[in-house]
């Protein structure tokens, strides 16, 4: 039987090496002075993507129930629910966009905006709150959803 010494020098032959974690330490230390020279110097920031011109655009409000099922009007005319086939995204966006203005005191009947950039992206603009939804990564069925509606 081992003794308690053995125990111990074995656990700490399993344990993560040294200079695995002073490297780690070493990579974040030059990342964090990397991004500061950056910002201190005015580099650009080459990683973001820019805004498109807007090319099309549909003003419309949106409303949730208690059900978590939300309506997109235009003029007061319905013209998506959530709740019908494939459009179960617009709830959560919904969500995202009641949340939002929660947080910042914006009425929940504020009307905002379905656009299409020059690029041929779908955003979505809520200028009550200054929040913009790129919907560019959300896979395809979901940005039809919206896209849909400028056609």
């Amino acid at each position: 039987m081992s003794s308690l010494k053995d125990q111990m020098i074995l656990r700490d032959k399993e344990m993560v090496p040294r200079f695995l974690v002073q490297a780690m330490f070493a990579l974040m230390i030059t990342v964090t002075a990397l991004v500061a020279f950056a910002q201190w110097t005015g580099l650009p920031n080459t990683g973001v993507v820019t805004e498109a011109p807007i090319i099309k655009e549909r003003v419309v409000t949106i409303a949730g129930d208690r059900r978590g099922i939300y309506t997109l009007t235009e003029n007061g005319v319905e013209i998506a629910v959530s709740s019908d086939d494939r459009a179960g995204f617009i709830g959560v966006i919904g969500k995202v966009i009641d949340r939002q203005r929660m947080l910042s005191g914006v009425p929940f009947d504020t009307p905002l905006r379905i656009v299409r950039r020059d690029n041929g992206h779908t955003a979505i603009i809520d200028d009550g709150t200054g929040h913009t939804i790129e919907l560019s990564a959300y896979g395809a069925d979901n940005i039809a959803s919206f896209a849909n509606l400028l056609d």
